[in-house]
């Protein structure tokens, strides 16, 4: 047993001194000693077609991921609300609930302080419905109720751009219709139909 270990001793002692040996033969200064190669990335070659490959999503084999956030993500005001609708018109109300179609049907919905007649079922859409027989009007009365519809319809385009969400009105008419476009071409109308 004495022998092994001192033949491992002797075997160490000579690595010992030929590393020593190789190091003088370098020379000890930092300036000379040689920098260990580094590796590089190598830029990738384009494809044949010459458009780069998509890089995996992570999602591959996956449901696709919901575009509308999450509840615990969305500023609370901006979670819709169902409420009772406001007023006994039934025509209105029915009318709330079939065009768009409502996703809360006998309801209106809450959003941004603001209540809106409908939410569309499927997709991130607010609608205020009009049911009034604008075109009975006199002149002079579908004048002043343009002006008050597109005071309440400013303040639900706010709300409804500031939750994310789209905004359409529902007209009864194309009368009606017209007039709004007339003041505001931005508008998102649609003629709905719908009967008082």
């Amino acid at each position: 047993m004495g022998a092994v270990i001192v033949v491992g001793v002797v075997v160490v002692g000579v690595v010992i001194k030929e590393a020593l040996e190789a190091y003088e033969l370098r020379g000890n200064g930092r300036e000379e000693v040689e920098p260990e190669p580094q590796t590089k990335p190598v830029p990738q070659e384009p494809s044949a077609k010459g458009k780069p490959k998509p890089e995996p999503s992570g999602q591959d084999g996956f449901p696709p991921v919901p575009t509308e956030p999450l509840a615990r993500d969305r500023r609370p005001e901006c979670i819709p609300v169902p409420v009772p609708h406001a007023g006994n018109d039934a025509p209105h109300n029915e009318c709330a609930d079939k065009v768009p179609p409502n996703r809360y049907p006998g309801m209106d919905v809450l959003m941004g302080g603001v209540r809106f007649d409908a939410l569309q079922v499927g997709v991130r859409v607010l609608w205020e419905i009009k049911t009034h027989q604008f075109d009975t009007y006199p002149d002079f009365v579908q004048e002043r109720e343009v002006e008050k519809e597109l005071e309440q319809i400013e303040k639900e385009r706010k709300a409804a751009a500031a939750c994310g969400y789209d905004f359409v009105i529902g007209v009864s008419t194309q009368a009606h219709k017209d007039a709004l476009l007339a003041v505001v071409p931005s508008l998102r109308i649609v003629v709905t139909g719908c009967k008082r």
